[in-house]
């Protein structure tokens, strides 16, 4: 067990499970990227923290906590093509807003494939960082997550929250109340 503990924190450059408002995560990078965020629950917690992991950990909770809107974090996640290319558009969701399925697949040129990105959704290996949580079902419905639907409700309440925060704060300093 500890040989292969060893050998996976060598493959990974640096894995370690950081403590969160919402549980604990383990993030793991490659030495140039982030290469995943795992749910609480769902990963061992088997190697030693890097300063891009430490770095990741520091904005999730500032996040969780409301205080950071966007991340300024290298991302590597490993997958095909086309779920590298949902990947990104799903990226350029602003903060606080939702999308669709269907207008994720229309976003990337690829209307009738609506299901397929919703598997690439449901196998984003860096949740949060790739805010797959903003992806709803076309009437408006909160559809599948990985991390569980509670979380995906907090998620999008919490953003929400904060969103109509900023505006009101942005509408008191422009004098517009």
């Amino acid at each position: 067990m500890k040989d292969r503990k060893k050998r996976l924190t060598e493959i990974c450059g640096g894995c370690c499970g950081y403590d969160t408002p919402f549980g604990r995560l383990v993030i793991e990078e490659d030495g140039e990227g982030i290469t995943a965020v795992h749910f609480p629950g769902t990963a061992s917690d088997f190697g030693r923290p890097s300063p891009l992991t430490d770095r990741a950990a520091a904005q999730l909770i500032e996040y969780f906590e409301g205080k950071r809107r966007e991340f300024s974090l290298p991302l590597h996640p490993n997958g095909t093509a086309f779920q590298r290319t949902v990947w990104e558009a799903l990226q350029s969701i602003p903060y606080g807003e939702t999308r669709s399925y269907l207008q994720i697949a229309q976003a990337i040129g690829r209307p009738s494939a609506s299901r397929a990105v919703g598997a690439a959704n449901r196998v984003n290996p860096i949740p949060f960082l790739i805010p797959c949580h903003r992806v709803i079902g076309t009437n408006g419905s909160l559809t599948g997550y990985a991390g569980g639907l509670a979380l995906k409700q907090a998620l999008l309440a919490l953003e929400k929250k904060m969103a109509l925060e900023d505006m009101a704060r942005e509408s008191r300093c422009s004098g517009k109340e």
